[in-house]
């Protein structure tokens, strides 16, 4: 188990992207917790093991600040922080006033650096590792939701960034994320006949489970990655089919 005995906070673990996470650094060894403003419907736990639940809204940091005082107290250490919280719903931008938007930026951007910042302590002394879930939406347009595509690209230069500041003692990386299927699924993609149709768009023929992003951060926090710092893993099936192929009238596969 590579990371037994090791504590991992991942943020906005209750659920989807973060419960798959949080499972897979359970089975990876490490004692997890997990927070978020909502408690899970039931404990996130596998194999027997079950993370620690802790209420916590990112964006006040003064509580944030506490939480991580609490966990240096409670475990003693800290050594891998998946900043993991955030998202966003359909909304053009015409659509939204300014603040709206801001508040999309601020859990996706604003909201990591006050918890990385919050945890760094605690990270230096454990030779730790922070690995940010990004987003496709941070490496191309994303109309519809372009706020949360703005803060992702803004997350993915933050982590290349940190890893130089905070180099030698803190790795940190990012997994980029293509579509993964969760609870939400069907806000994004409509229902199951959506959800196929969507996925046989991805060169591996599926929209991603929490569980391939659970691994791919097990990794990065491993020290399997231990010369891994300020990259850039994308965790997307293979992309996405350039569509001028298909709108081309040449060169078409029989």
């Amino acid at each position: 188990m590579e990371l037994d005995g090791r504590v991992a906070v991942v943020t906005g673990g209750t659920r989807g992207v973060g419960a798959g996470i949080a499972r897979a650094f359970l089975r990876a060894g490490a004692r997890v917790i997990v927070c978020a403003r909502r408690p899970p419907d039931e404990p996130v736990s596998d194999g027997g093991r079950e993370a620690a639940f802790v209420p916590l809204d990112l964006r006040e940091p003064a509580k944030v600040v506490a939480f991580f005082a609490d966990v240096g107290e409670r475990y003693g250490r800290l050594d891998v922080l998946v900043n993991n919280a955030g998202g966003t719903p359909y909304r053009l931008l015409g659509e939204g006033d300014t603040e709206r938007h801001a508040r999309v930026v601020e859990l996706n951007l604003i909201a990591p650096l006050t918890v990385s910042l919050a945890a760094y302590e605690l990270l230096r002394a454990s030779r730790g590792a922070i690995v940010m879930i990004g987003s496709v939406s941070g490496t191309r347009p994303s109309p519809g939701t372009a706020a949360y595509g703005a803060a992702k690209a803004g997350l993915e230069n933050l982590a290349r960034s940190m890893a130089v500041e905070w180099a030698p003692e803190v790795r940190v990386n990012s997994l980029v994320l293509g579509m993964v299927r969760t609870e939400l699924s069907h806000l994004h993609y409509g229902d199951e006949e959506g959800v196929a149709a969507v996925g046989a768009t991805v060169p591996l023929g599926r929209l991603a489970e929490p569980a391939d992003v659970g691994e791919a951060a097990v990794f990065l926090a491993s020290d399997r990655a231990a010369y891994v710092s300020g990259a850039s893993l994308l965790v997307h099936g293979g992309g996405e089919r350039p569509a001028f192929l298909d709108a081309a009238t040449v060169n078409k596969e029989s």
